[in-house]
C-alpha cells in the first residue's frame, strides 16, 4: 500500500544567525490527521524550525513540501495562505477587542467591517459546535480566562481554513481539567483531518496525545518514533545526551518551627483592582510549601509582597517577628536582612541586569555586606572568583564570571539566580517558577538543590504554574485562586484533578467531568463580568 503523501515535508532546512547555527540540515515528515510531537532542551532549535514554516524566518538552505507540493512561505501571510495556523505560547490577542473581533481581525471581506462580522458570527457558532470550541463571541478578551482565549487563538485558525496547526506549549497556562479539555479538542481536530504540531516540554503529554514525536538537540534533528514505541526515559535520554532522573528524589519532611506567618495580606494595585484578598499562610522550617494557581491569580503579588518589592496590609511575621509592610522598613534590603531570600518569578526583568557580567549580578542586593568591601570600595576581584567558584557549584555553563549574562542560555541564567540567593544560606526562599523556559537536564539540578536546602532546615514557598513540578517538589500544597487562597492538601492525598478543580475556583467534587466543570464556571465568570459592564 502506497503510503499517503506528507501534509508536511522539510528536507535539509538550516539557518544561522551570525556565528550561532540555530538548524542544521533539519529533514522532517508528518503523516497527513496525525498530532506530531517536537521536543527538545532550551535552543535546540525548535521554535526556529517552526518559526521557518509559519513564515516568521527564511531558511538559509532547504524546502518546504505542503501536501506534497514546494511551498515558498515568505512571511506568515504566505503560510495562513498555504493552509498552515500557528497558536503561540503567549496568546496574539488584542484584549480589547470582542472574541468575533479577534477572529475577523486580518481576514475581513472588505472595507465594510459590519457584513464581515456577521458572517463571520455564523461561521464562528458553526466552528465551535464542530470542534466543541465553546465561546462567547460578544465577551471581551480581557474579560475571560486563558482556556477560553486559547480556544480564540484555535479558531482563528480554523476560520483561515487551516489544515495545518502549530501549538507552542499550548498547555502552559492551562489548569489541568482546561488541558484535557484542548486534548479533546485536539482528538477532535485529528479525527477531521488536521494535521497538527505539538511543541511541549512536557513528556507526559507527548506519551498522552501524539501519534509521533521528533527529538531535536543542538540544533540537530536526532530521532523520529512512533510514540508507541518509546517512553519518558528514552525521550528525556535522546534530548539531553544522557540518563535523566525524571522524579524528584527526596526523603520525607520534617517540618520545625513556623518560619513565617502571614495574616490578611491584601493588595489593591494602581487600577483599584483587589489582587490579594486576605490571605492567610504558615510556612515551616524544613518544608516546601507549593502554592498551585493559574498565572494571575494573585501569586506574583504575593511574592512581591514578601520579597518586599509591593506594599501591601495585613500582618507578616518571620520567626516570630513582625515585619513592615510598607515603606523602606518593607523593602527588598530589609527582607534580606531578616533572612529572606528571593528568587523572583521572571529572571530577565528582576533577576538579572542582561548586560552586567554574571559576577555583578551575583552580588545584586547583597553589594551592601561589609564581607564584600574594604571601606567604600567593593573587592572587585575577589568577588569575581567567588562567582566562579559559585558557578562552578551550581554548573553554570560557560563558568566565565566576566560573560555579561545575555551571553547565557535561560537555564544557566537561572542557575546565576539561584546561586546568588542560596549561597547565601537564607533562613526563607521564596522561589518563583524555578524552571520557567529551563531544559530537562537544568530542571533536575534546580530541583535537587531546593530540596537540599530544604534538608538543611530552610523553608522555602515554591510558585510555579507546572502542576507535576508543585506536586512532585512539595511537602504540603496551598491553591490560591482569584487572590484567595482555597485550600491546603497534602502531594500524598489528592491529584492533578481536585487541585486542578481548586485552581479554576471550584470547592468540592463536581457531579460533571471536571473540564465540564470549569468550562460552566467560565462561562458563568464571563456572564456576571458582562452583566456588571450593563
Amino acid at each position: 500500500m502506497t503510503p499517503p503523501v506528507p501534509a508536511i515535508e522539510l528536507r535539509g532546512i538550516s539557518k544561522s544567525f551570525g556565528p550561532v547555527r540555530a538548524n542544521r540540515d533539519i529533514s522532517l515528515s508528518v503523516a497527513p490527521g496525525t498530532i506530531h510531537g517536537i521536543i527538545g532542551e532550551n535552543g535546540a532549535g525548535k521554535s526556529t524550525l517552526m518559526s521557518i514554516l509559519y513564515g516568521f524566518y527564511r531558511a538559509d538552505a532547504g524546502e518546504i513540501f505542503i501536501g506534497g507540493t514546494p511551498a515558498d512561505i515568505p512571511d506568515s501571510q504566505a503560510a495562513i495562505a498555504a493552509g498552515i495556523g500557528m497558536v503561540f505560547q503567549h496568546f496574539k490577542l488584542v484584549e480589547t477587542f470582542t472574541v468575533l473581533e479577534n477572529v475577523v481581525l486580518g481576514a475581513e471581506d472588505g472595507a465594510r467591517l459590519r457584513p464581515s462580522l456577521a458572517r463571520a458570527r455564523a461561521s464562528l457558532q458553526a466552528l465551535a459546535d464542530e470542534y466543541e470550541l465553546h465561546v462567547k463571541p460578544d465577551a471581551l478578551i480581557q474579560d475571560i480566562g486563558v482556556g477560553m482565549q486559547q480556544r480564540v487563538e484555535i479558531l482563528k485558525a480554523l476560520y483561515r481554513e487551516a489544515g495545518i496547526l502549530i501549538l507552542d506549549e499550548p498547555t502552559g497556562v492551562l489548569t489541568p481539567a482546561e488541558a484535557d479539555q484542548l486534548f479533546r479538542i485536539l482528538d477532535r481536530l485529528r479525527n477531521e483531518g488536521k494535521t497538527i504540531i505539538l511543541i511541549t516540554h512536557k513528556l507526559r503529554e507527548i506519551m498522552e496525545i501524539t501519534d509521533t514525536v521528533s527529538v531535536m538537540r543542538r540544533g540537530e534533528m536526532t530521532a523520529t518514533l512512533p510514540t508507541a514505541e518509546t517512553d519518558p526515559a528514552q525521550l528525556a535520554e535522546l534530548m539531553v545526551g544522557r540518563k535523566v532522573l525524571l522524579r524528584v528524589d527526596k526523603t520525607p519532611a520534617t517540618p520545625g518551627k513556623a518560619a513565617l506567618e502571614a495574616e490578611g495580606l491584601s493588595v489593591i494595585d494602581g487600577q483599584g483592582v483587589e489582587r490579594l484578598r486576605g490571605i492567610d499562610l504558615t510556612l515551616r522550617a524544613g518544608e516546601i510549601l507549593g502554592l498551585a494557581g493559574v498565572a494571575g491569580n494573585g501569586q506574583s503579588e504575593l511574592l512581591e509582597v514578601l520579597g518586599g518589592m509591593r506594599d501591601a496590609t495585613g500582618r507578616l511575621r518571620v520567626n516570630g517577628r513582625d515585619l513592615a509592610l510598607t515603606g523602606r522598613a518593607a523593602d527588598g534590603q530589609a527582607r534580606r536582612a531578616a533572612g529572606i531570600a528571593h528568587v523572583p518569578e521572571d529572571r530577565q526583568r528582576e533577576g538579572l541586569i542582561m548586560q552586567f557580567q554574571a559576577w555583578e549580578n551575583m552580588i545584586f542586593g547583597y553589594h551592601h555586606d561589609p564581607a564584600l568591601r574594604r571601606g567604600p570600595l567593593m573587592q572587585n576581584a575577589a568577588i569575581a572568583r567567588d562567582a566562579g567558584v559559585a558557578m562552578q557549584e551550581y554548573d553554570v555553563r560557560p563558568p566565565d564570571a566576566r560573560l555579561a549574562a545575555r551571553n547565557f542560555s535561560g537555564g544557566n541564567q537561572q542557575k546565576i539566580v539561584l546561586a546568588r540567593e542560596m549561597r547565601r544560606d537564607p533562613e526563607i526562599l521564596l522561589v518563583g517558577q524555578p524552571t520557567r523556559g529551563v531544559d530537562i537536564g537544568a530542571i533536575e539540578f534546580i530541583h535537587s538543590q531546593i530540596v537540599r536546602l530544604r534538608d538543611a532546615g530552610k523553608a522555602i514557598l515554591l510558585v510555579s504554574v507546572e502542576l507535576d513540578e508543585i506536586m512532585s517538589l512539595s511537602d504540603r500544597i496551598a491553591v490560591i485562586f482569584d487572590g484567595r487562597i482555597m485550600g491546603e492538601r497534602l502531594p500524598g492525598e489528592t491529584d492533578e484533578g481536585e487541585l486542578g478543580l481548586l485552581m479554576a475556583g471550584i470547592e468540592g467534587t463536581p457531579d460533571k467531568p471536571a473540564w465540564q466543570a470549569v468550562e460552566d464556571a467560565q462561562f458563568a465568570q464571563a456572564e456576571a463580568v458582562e452583566k456588571s459592564h450593563g
